[in-house]
């Protein structure tokens, strides 16, 4: 069996969706086909007997188009306000999605700096144990309203990956706006050659990350391969895919070709806590 293959046996998955794979390029306003497609893949996942985490973006975006604000804000009252907005409207979307899917939906909002205290990460990794033994789908952002930290330095990269070892999840999967990792970037370089099979995050891998291209996300590759070296350290596979298209979630899941692998490569002497205290990319 090949690793590819050895996907469909994954129990536990996470699967992150970035704000440019939720909304519309021409507008930013919410994608609702994509957004029906999406909930219509984790539910389909959950029901092959699968648990499915899913870490959502696009409060701020979907904030911003709400009180219709052209510009994406910068300044950081402004970008908390826009999360308050966005997150419940969002998660009215989810709900409402769910629902006609029969699918319990949850919502949980983290900080990295809360799971720097230990009580406090037993009680996340209880809560999402629970839920999943109840059947939900958590859906995961980072509590923008209310932090500074994760709005500035962080990403939901950066959390799907925090997430997925946190409860010991076999599978990530990324979905963002690129097909998976490139020798360099293909937007400025069409030579760049695209990566199928990552087996080790090296220096060499960490030193391809290069900024985001989109105006709506806060991730680029390098967060994206902080992510797989976090990961895959915990014990997980990764996969990196474009989710122009949310059918790729059952591609991956049934092993086809799609996106970049990156096979798991638990360290001995894993410990959360060295990861949440490097500073962001």
């Amino acid at each position: 069996m090949t690793l590819r293959e050895q996907l469909k046996d994954k129990k536990r998955i996470v699967v992150k969706v970035g704000s440019s794979s939720l909304t519309h390029p021409e507008t930013g306003h919410v994608d609702l086909i994509k957004l029906e497609k999406l909930v219509r893949e984790l539910t389909d996942l959950h029901n092959r007997g699968k648990e499915v985490i899913l870490v959502s973006s696009g409060a701020i975006a979907v904030g911003r188009k709400t009180i219709g604000m052209k510009e994406r804000p910068t300044k950081l009252a402004t970008k908390q306000a826009c999360a308050s907005i966005g997150q419940a409207r969002l998660m009215m979307i989810y709900q409402k999605l769910f629902m006609e899917y029969n699918q319990i939906a949850s919502q949980v909002l983290m900080t990295k700096n809360t799971l720097i205290n230990g009580e406090n990460r037993i009680n996340a990794r209880n809560t999402f144990e629970t839920l999943l033994s109840m059947g939900a789908i958590p859906i995961v952002n980072e509590n923008d309203t209310i932090s500074t930290y994760e709005i500035q330095f962080g990403d939901n990269d950066t959390l799907s990956a925090i997430v997925t070892a946190l409860v010991q999840a076999d599978l990530l999967i990324l979905l963002s706006d690129i097909d998976g990792l490139f020798t360099d970037d293909p937007n400025k370089n069409p030579d760049a050659e695209f990566i199928d099979y990552v087996e080790h995050v090296d220096h060499h891998f960490e030193q391809m990350g290069k900024g985001s291209a989109s105006d709506v996300g806060t991730g680029g590759m390098s967060t994206k391969l902080k992510a797989a070296k976090l990961a895959t350290s915990a014990g997980a596979d990764m996969v990196i895919a474009n989710g122009a298209d949310m059918g790729v979630i059952h591609q991956i899941v049934d092993g086809e070709q799609i996106g970049t692998l990156f096979k798991e490569n638990r360290t001995e002497d894993f410990y959360l806590i060295d990861y949440l205290d490097e500073p962001s990319v």
